[in-house]
């Protein structure tokens, strides 16, 4: 009697161990769980269900539209500081062409200038030993052109011989010389060759010179006072043509082979708050080592002057256009530190996918890895399917 009470007992306890077993198989169902058996073992293998995809559940509130991602040609714009610059094919420096002593100042900063203006007057005895070498050389040169006149008179009526003759015209000749390498140092002193005829003709030395603008231009630098000793080394005065300005940048050599001479550039000033349209008139051919950047010049018109200098400047570059797909701003989710898109993987079912996008372009963004051009995407509707998936997660 004992023994079949005990056997009782014990298929009641199986009995209810596998109303157990098989009670649980539906809860781990509903949880989006998998349960697994191995020949007649009991052991049970949980797969977690996906984080990243998400149905659209019945009656959602936002509107939802899928496309197909496409490709389109797509320009990078690149984005590098720079300065506008002086036009160094318009800039002139002009010094002294004597030394001597600043004894007055015609030009300052800021000045209009013309060429053969007086910005500085110079007194210098070296122009005036110059001038008295000059008037010395010119007097001997005369005597020696009247002393061969004599000598051919003499010859024609056979008083001196031919070799006579020809050591006074030897000595013309050496005499011009010397004339002619007076008026050319002259000429290095800054003397022109109408003021060379004066002086030849008048006799009288003024050792007082003015130093003139070579260039039509704006004064931009004075370098000397009135009682400065100055010498032909010396800048005194930097006069810029500055109705066309450049601007220079440095763009970072991994993206050199966007950047080519030639390329139409925007350029934002933001002193002046407004954007000009430039050329790329050169590309350095080498790199700077210590900023490994390569510098590049645009050059831009600047009648009305606004452009000064020295002025900070941003200046955007518009690469070649190549296939790119683009998305819609909207069409991306910010997720942590990365940048996401639905893509339909089925009806009314999306899957978050990462993506590299490059920047924002006028509320669209060009995908630079991550998708292809064929998968449809969520383009509308993905903020707020993406609260949902984080309210699925969540439970």
């Amino acid at each position: 009697m004992k023994l079949r009470l005990t056997t009782l007992a014990v298929l009641t306890a199986a009995l209810a161990l596998a109303g157990c077993k098989d009670s649980a198989k539906p809860a781990a169902t509903e949880a989006g769980l998998t349960t697994l058996s191995e020949g007649t073992g009991a052991e049970l293998k949980v797969v977690p269900p996906d984080p990243n995809l998400v149905t659209v559940p019945a009656g959602f509130g936002a509107e939802i539209k899928v496309t197909p991602a496409g490709a389109i040609p797509v320009s990078d714009t690149l984005r590098v500081a720079g300065k506008v610059d002086f036009d160094e094919q318009r800039v002139t420096r002009i010094g002294a062409t004597v030394t001597g002593r600043v004894i007055e100042i015609q030009a300052h900063l800021g000045q209009q200038v013309k060429v053969g203006d007086a910005l500085a007057v110079i007194n210098s005895t070296e122009l005036g030993q110059a001038q008295l070498a000059y008037l010395k050389a010119r007097a001997q040169a005369d005597l020696q052109a009247r002393s061969v006149e004599r000598a051919r008179q003499l010859f024609a009526a056979d008083v001196i011989g031919k070799a006579e003759l020809q050591r006074r015209e030897s000595e013309l000749s050496i005499a011009s010389a010397e004339q002619r390498g007076a008026a050319d140092q002259l000429r290095v002193l800054g003397m022109s060759s109408g003021a060379i005829s004066k002086l030849s003709n008048s006799g009288g030395i003024n050792s007082v010179t003015s130093v003139v603008s070579t260039m039509a231009g704006t004064v931009v630098e004075r370098q000397v006072a009135q009682g400065q000793v100055v010498q032909p080394a010396d800048a005194l005065y930097v006069v810029a043509d500055l109705s066309r300005v450049w601007v220079t940048a440095e763009v970072p050599e991994q993206q050199g082979a966007l950047v080519k001479s030639g390329q139409n550039v925007e350029i934002e000033v933001p002193a002046l708050g407004s954007r000009l349209t430039g050329k790329l008139i050169y590309v350095a051919d080498t790199v700077n080592p210590e900023s490994r950047t390569i510098t590049v010049r645009s050059v831009v018109d600047n009648v009305n002057r606004q452009l000064k200098p020295d002025m900070l400047a941003t200046m955007l570059i518009q690469a070649a256009p190549v296939e790119r797909i683009v998305l819609p701003a909207q069409a991306v989710v910010r997720d942590g530190d990365a940048d996401k898109v639905f893509v339909e993987v089925g009806p009314n079912q999306f899957r978050l996918t990462p993506v590299r996008l490059g920047p924002d372009m006028d509320g669209k963004r060009a995908v630079l890895s991550g998708l292809k051009a064929e998968q449809r995407i969520l383009v509308s509707g993905a903020f707020h399917l993406n609260n949902e998936r984080k309210r699925k997660e969540l439970e």
